[in-house]
């Protein structure tokens, strides 16, 4: 396999994912990137081991999906996916427990966190606000 470097400068200028816009920061869409912004870093191609959390099907929970180091000639084995349902501070508490004792990249321990954290807090039902019309007239 190439280095991480190299792998970068050909794929920096030139992908399916990259999402540039005018006067706006490029981001990236690709699987791996959980920060969704277009750099080195946060690139899921390049390194050998990413981890990508997205929201459940059913809309309840998370899917953390994780890319083995060992497996890169083997692409079907490659990626193991976990999905998880537990409560908000479980969940978010498996998710570091994940990244920390599997050692997937501690660098984006915080911005995994997040990414869970928000696809949690976009799957709360919403709280339907009545409205304050005027009040019915009292009955003689």
């Amino acid at each position: 396999m190439a280095s991480r470097f190299l792998t970068w400068e050909i794929v920096k200028n030139h992908h399916a994912y990259i999402m540039k816009r005018p006067n706006i920061r490029t981001l990236s869409k690709e699987p791996g990137n959980v920060r969704n912004i277009h750099s080195f870093k946060a690139n899921g191609f390049i390194h050998p081991k990413t981890i990508d959390i997205q929201p459940a099907k059913d809309n309840k929970g998370v899917v953390i999906t994780r890319r083995k180091r060992n497996k890169m000639n083997r692409p079907a084995a490659q990626t193991k996916s976990m999905i998880m349902k537990t409560g908000p501070r479980r969940l978010l508490w498996k998710v570091a427990r994940v990244i920390v004792t599997d050692r997937y990249r501690h660098d984006l321990k915080k911005a995994a966190m997040r990414r869970a954290s928000a696809i949690l807090q976009s799957q709360k039902p919403k709280k339907i606000k009545k409205r304050g019309g005027a009040k019915p007239a009292a009955k003689k």
